[in-house]
């Protein structure tokens, strides 16, 4: 995972609504750090060095664009993205993992995986596949889209505007919610292990 601090004053709001857009949209962007990201740039603007306005409705509406590019690619490219060949940017079993995840959630997923990650990106992409109606799916894009930025972003502003000195503990925070994030792959594959 890339260090979210580093991101953050690397490329500053403009790029962090892009980086959500790729990380819910594209292939690529399951490895962007999505939840730590967001909570990181919330204590970063309960500073004063990014406006929270601007990063939560453009993550917003970017988040949601995002998952809207992947249902499209999912209902135009369909089965054939589980034929493709390997690839470090591709791998089929990601693809075959948010398809289990929209089984057995349904609809909610689309809601429930802005929470997981590797998930995230791929649950819009099943969803094109699997045919769900775009009215269906749009209603529940724009639900998750607001309730995943809308809670990272501002438990790290108001966070960050009740810790004295936050930046101190950035880094530990960002890697407890990335550790918070994986606990549902890391149960998954506990799960699995116990079954063999």
């Amino acid at each position: 995972m890339l260090d979210p601090v580093t991101i953050i004053k690397t490329v500053g709001v403009v790029g962090i609504i892009l980086i959500v857009f790729a990380e819910t949209g594209l292939f690529f962007g399951f490895f962007f750090p999505g939840d730590s990201l967001l909570f990181t740039a919330g204590i970063i603007a309960s500073q004063g060095y990014l406006n929270i306005w601007v990063l939560l409705i453009g993550c917003i509406i970017f988040a949601i664009l995002g998952d809207s590019v992947g249902y499209w690619s999912g209902k135009k490219y369909g089965r054939k993205l589980f034929d493709r060949d390997q690839g470090f940017f591709f791998q089929r079993k990601r693809i075959l993992e948010a398809e289990q995840f929209y089984e057995k959630y349904g609809k909610m997923t689309i809601i429930i995986a802005r929470f997981v990650p590797v998930v995230r990106t791929f649950a819009p992409i099943v969803a094109g596949i699997g045919k769900m109606h775009y009215k269906t799916f749009i209603s529940y894009n724009i639900i998750g889209g607001i309730v995943w930025v809308s809670s990272m972003l501002l438990l790290g502003y108001f966070l960050g505007g009740l810790i004295p000195n936050p930046d101190k503990y950035i880094i530990p925070i960002a890697l407890f919610i990335i550790f918070i994030s994986f606990i549902p792959i890391i149960l998954k594959i506990i799960k699995n292990n116990i079954k063999k």
